[in-house]
């Protein structure tokens, strides 16, 4: 494939934008070359400016779980657009949509809207502080809840106490307040509660990780990481982000049966659109002004396109009683596909998957947290990557990112798409 016109729009854009993205990930500095600059998408595809149609894994890292341009959600939004596109008011859509998703989510009274996933669980932070009246935090290395100070955190090796800034610019008091753990690792998390007595205001988690490959929660993790918040008075976070309304209505507190006492989304909510959210239970979410003492607002929070484009989602979700089996079978049949192209080949490789994320990690080790996920062979992973591409078939540009399967893909598309990792594999080794 040619990317003559994607190489000029890059040059361009890196004269106006620092590093000629608006996102890093999207700069391709994992795997090398020059990202791709889409014009279009639909359904499972994406068409980029040299008009090569691509097979899309990324689907917007996860938001377009019934496809691109999807009918009901683009029509949403063309509707409200012609009544005004922002009122700085409260409108019903906005109840409507928060109805709507308490009556999904098990353990969730009440819900805030922002306007990302980063807002969201800046703000659960927040209000998991105040509500606790506690400083520091508990999160895990290799999660990303979004780019706000107390998350850009470095874990260093065996590290049980204090953080190191892990970017210029965060200072190293907001470092302190961040307790890294290790992700699958109880008796690491219970030090830091031993270390850190009555100071721990919440543990945030993604419940399956995303942001280091797909890795699930092992067995007992997510219920230890329960009766530990529960013995010491701290507040667990799940940042369902990635998660949420995707591996299940109700996200992964239905699927693994854990109750979290604030859950944040992101992604699926907005249908396409920048939308976050987080919600919990009333005493906790009273605890939010104009309610409680615990400050948050946003202008284009609760925006009418975005209320819209993320209404007619949810409803689709919550209507089609197949939607979470599809996609799992879906997965299911992709997984056995590319491990039977690997197996044929010899390739060492890993595989992880839950419902509709999985990742391919180049290691024979399996990967449960991120050390284990660092292991793997990156330059491997480049080949892999820049291979499928040339067969039209675009994954994340990162060992370190999960795949996310829509249900607009074909078999088909399936079939292809293992083809192609056949056929890319056969120069791996």
């Amino acid at each position: 494939m040619l990317y003559q016109r994607s190489s000029r729009l890059f040059a361009e854009a890196s004269q106006v934008i620092p590093g000629g993205v608006n996102s890093p990930v999207r700069a391709f500095k994992a795997v090398g070359g020059t990202p791709i600059f889409i014009k279009e998408a639909k359904g499972p595809y994406l068409y980029d400016e040299d008009d090569n149609r691509l097979i899309d894994y990324i689907n917007s890292w996860g938001p377009m779980i019934l496809g691109h341009a999807y009918g009901p959600v683009v029509n949403a939004v063309i509707e409200r657009a012609k009544k005004g596109t922002s009122f700085g008011a409260p409108t019903a859509l906005e109840t409507e949509i928060a109805t709507l998703a308490v009556a999904m989510v098990p353990n969730i009274d009440k819900i805030r809207f922002v306007n990302s996933g980063t807002e969201a669980c800046m703000s659960a932070v927040r209000l998991a502080r105040g509500y606790t009246k506690r400083d520091k935090i508990i999160k895990f290395a290799g999660c990303y809840h979004g780019h706000s100070d107390s998350f850009l955190i470095q874990a260093g090796s065996g590290a049980v106490t204090f953080g190191t800034p892990n970017s210029p610019g965060v200072t190293q008091g907001t470092a302190q307040d961040t307790l890294l753990a290790k992700y699958n690792d109880l008796d690491n998390v219970a030090a830091l509660f031993k270390a850190n007595p009555n100071s721990v205001a919440a543990i945030i988690i993604e419940p399956v990780a995303g942001n280091m490959g797909c890795i699930p929660p092992s067995k007992g993790f997510l219920e230890g990481l329960r009766s530990l918040c529960d013995a010491n008075g701290t507040l667990l976070i799940f940042d369902e982000v990635m998660t949420g309304f995707r591996l299940a209505k109700g996200g992964a507190q239905e699927l693994f049966g854990v109750k979290a006492d604030i859950v944040t989304f992101g992604k699926v909510i907005g249908g396409g659109l920048p939308v976050g959210a987080f919600a919990g239970r009333h005493e906790i979410m009273d605890y939010l002004a104009p309610s409680g003492p615990v400050y948050q607002a946003g202008t284009l929070s609760g925006n009418p396109l975005a209320m819209a484009a993320g209404l007619e989602m949810l409803k689709a979700l919550n209507t089609d009683s197949a939607i979470y089996q599809r996609l799992d079978e879906k997965t299911t049949y992709l997984e056995k596909g590319i491990r039977e192209k690997l197996d044929t080949t010899g390739v060492v490789y890993t595989i992880n998957r839950v419902g509709s994320m999985i990742s391919v990690h180049f290691d024979a080790t399996p990967v449960t947290d991120f050390s284990t996920a660092a292991n793997g062979d990156n330059e491997t992973f480049k080949k892999f990557f820049h291979g499928l591409l040339q067969e039209g078939v675009y994954i994340a540009p990162s060992a370190y990112e999960t795949w996310f399967i829509t249900d607009a893909l074909t078999y088909e598309d399936i079939d292809y798409t293992i083809e192609a990792v056949g056929k890319v594999a056969n120069n791996l080794k």
